[in-house]
C-alpha cells in the first residue's frame, strides 16, 4: 500500500468514519453557515439546530437499523 493511498484513507475514515450521512450534515451546515457569513447575516444562530438535527437524524438512522 503506498503511502498517498494510506494518507487518503486516513483522511477518509477520520472525516467519514462509520456514518458518511454525518459527514454530509456537517458540510452541509458548514456551507449554509458560510453562506450566511457572506451575506453578512449572523452565523452562530444556524449551527446549533443543524448540529442538534444531524445527531438526531443520525440517532434516529441507528436506532432503526437496531430495531430490525
Amino acid at each position: 500500500m503506498s503511502y498517498l493511498f494510506r494518507f487518503f484513507m486516513f483522511w477518509y475514515v477520520f472525516v467519514v468514519g462509520d456514518d458518511w450521512t454525518v459527514a454530509v450534515g456537517v458540510v452541509g451546515s458548514l456551507a449554509v453557515a458560510a453562506a450566511l457569513v457572506h451575506r453578512h447575516l449572523p452565523a452562530w444562530l444556524w449551527l446549533p439546530p443543524a448540529v442538534g438535527a444531524v445527531l438526531t437524524a443520525s440517532l434516529w438512522r441507528a436506532a432503526r437499523t437496531l430495531g430490525r
